[in-house]
């Protein structure tokens, strides 16, 4: 462990980021946390110190990692009254593993740099339960050397861990794979749902598709979800339609038009306007039964 990566403070302690922090003290760092958060008493169990504020988190911090819902939320932390930017040291690494757009990644960064401290944006994929696994996918945006710094703390958090490019790269492959993985479950909701309609049995149906070229690992674990009707949250639909979002911006700002993404996209509005943001992505197939006349 190198000495200027000992003391890492967490912020955005949620059902990925609780599960990340715990991680980060099994691997042995010494982790800061807020006392305001939700799992502050749980983490201080085992071994987490407790700090009050953003300013004061992040000037006791070796590395400051963010893992927030949003853009917005990730610069009130930083930019706001006695946020981030008013107690981080020089030669702090800054990472935020949150999935924000890449245009607000790159001006953290050069705030951030006024300051002479790195930044990273290193959103992750794989759920809750690669988060809990530290099977993380994480694709990372930045300089070299603070890559080369920060990989024993992904390491201690995901596998799959590539360097795509500067500062905003990672946000840019984060908002690619939400735009397949929201139009591949939109794929299973609807196939699911025509087979149902059909009479056919889903189960097998999954059992036939996971041994062809239709398989993925959204076909096997979302499409159990469909065929159990489980839809506790692992990853919340509300989430993803803000995910959506930044697709749809990036896409809009480099002129790439994204018609699939557009067409799941509105899918999502109707399905939370039905209530169902708060479930997994997955509950997709809810609207799609209800619009197809399915009612058991």
């Amino acid at each position: 462990m190198q000495d200027n990566n000992r003391k890492i403070g967490f912020i955005g302690l949620g059902i990925m980021g609780k599960a990340m922090a715990l991680n980060l003290i099994k691997a042995g760092y010494e982790l800061l946390i807020l006392r305001s958060s939700k799992a502050s008493s749980e983490l201080e169990k085992v071994g987490a110190q407790v700090v009050d504020g953003y300013s004061a988190l992040a000037g006791a911090s070796d590395v400051l990692i963010t893992m927030l819902p949003d853009s917005p939320d990730v610069e009130e932390v930083v930019y706001g009254t006695n946020g981030v930017l008013t107690g981080i040291k020089e030669g702090t690494l800054f990472i935020d593993m949150s999935t924000i757009a890449p245009a607000v990644s790159i001006k953290l960064s050069n705030a951030l740099a006024e300051r002479n401290v790195d930044a990273l944006d290193a959103p992750v994929s794989g759920g809750q339960v690669g988060a809990e696994a530290a099977t993380l996918s994480i694709m990372v945006g930045g300089s070299e050397a603070a890559f080369e710094r920060a990989l024993p703390i992904f390491e201690a958090m995901g596998k799959n861990i590539v360097h795509m490019g500067g500062m905003g790269a990672g946000q840019t492959a984060k908002a690619c794979n939400q735009l397949i993985v929201g139009m591949t479950i939109q794929a299973v909701a609807e196939a699911f749902t025509l087979a149902k309609k059909a009479g056919v049995n889903q189960a097998k149906l999954r059992e036939v598709l996971l041994g062809g070229f239709a398989q993925s690992r959204i076909l096997d674990l979302h499409g159990n979800r469909i065929i159990n009707r489980s839809f506790e949250p692992g990853f919340r639909l509300k989430l993803h339609r803000k995910d959506m979002n930044i697709v749809l911006q990036t896409g809009k700002a480099l002129a790439v038009p994204l018609y699939g993404a557009s067409q799941v996209a509105a899918h999502m509005d109707a399905a939370i306007a039905a209530g169902d943001g708060d479930l997994d992505h997955s509950a997709l197939a809810l609207l799609l039964e209800k619009l197809a006349g399915i009612t058991d």
